[in-house]
């Protein structure tokens, strides 16, 4: 399968919140229970720092953003990233060549850390970011509530070789 990595743009939009919603709907993605409107999504990511995966026809098969962690100066160089693939896309290497595309897209903006909470039950996520070069940094334990039920989050990021 041929895949193109683009800048995610507004008409990606209803493609990108249907991959959301699918992501949601099975339940060890995020603990977001709805996607957000457009332009919520739109507002809460880097603008440079977004890409679409699409197939041959155009489709988007994927997608990856990174938002900030903190206003503070201290934390200029670190992002939190996500990363969703349609279910029809997995295991084609959509969501490695999403992963690839942004870690460079950070270090060449200076950024000197990704990070990104995953479920621990979401073992082919973790599987994904640890080849890509992300470390797991601990569990946070019962961190909050999904479903009406607690859930951890395993924290992994990926410092940058070229920066630090």
């Amino acid at each position: 399968m041929a895949i193109r990595v683009t800048a995610l743009l507004p008409e990606h939009a209803d493609q990108v919140l249907a991959i959301y919603r699918a992501g949601i709907d099975e339940g060890n993605a995020t603990f977001e229970t709805e996607p957000p409107p457009w332009q919520a999504f739109d507002a809460a990511r880097l603008p440079e720092h977004r890409f679409a995966a699409l197939g041959e026809d155009g489709t988007v098969l994927g997608w990856i953003a990174v938002s900030r962690v903190s206003d503070r100066n201290a934390y200029a160089g670190v992002v939190e990233h996500s990363v969703y693939v349609a279910p029809t896309a997995r295991g084609r290497g959509v969501a490695r060549a999403l992963l690839d595309v942004v870690i460079a897209s950070t270090e060449a903006a200076g950024i000197w850390t990704i990070q990104s909470g995953i479920f621990p039950e979401n073992a082919a996520s973790l599987a994904l970011h640890q080849r890509a070069g992300f470390r797991i940094i601990g569990t946070r334990e019962r961190v909050g509530r999904h479903h009406g039920a607690w859930r951890d989050v395993v924290l992994l990021e990926r410092r940058s070789l070229a920066i630090i």
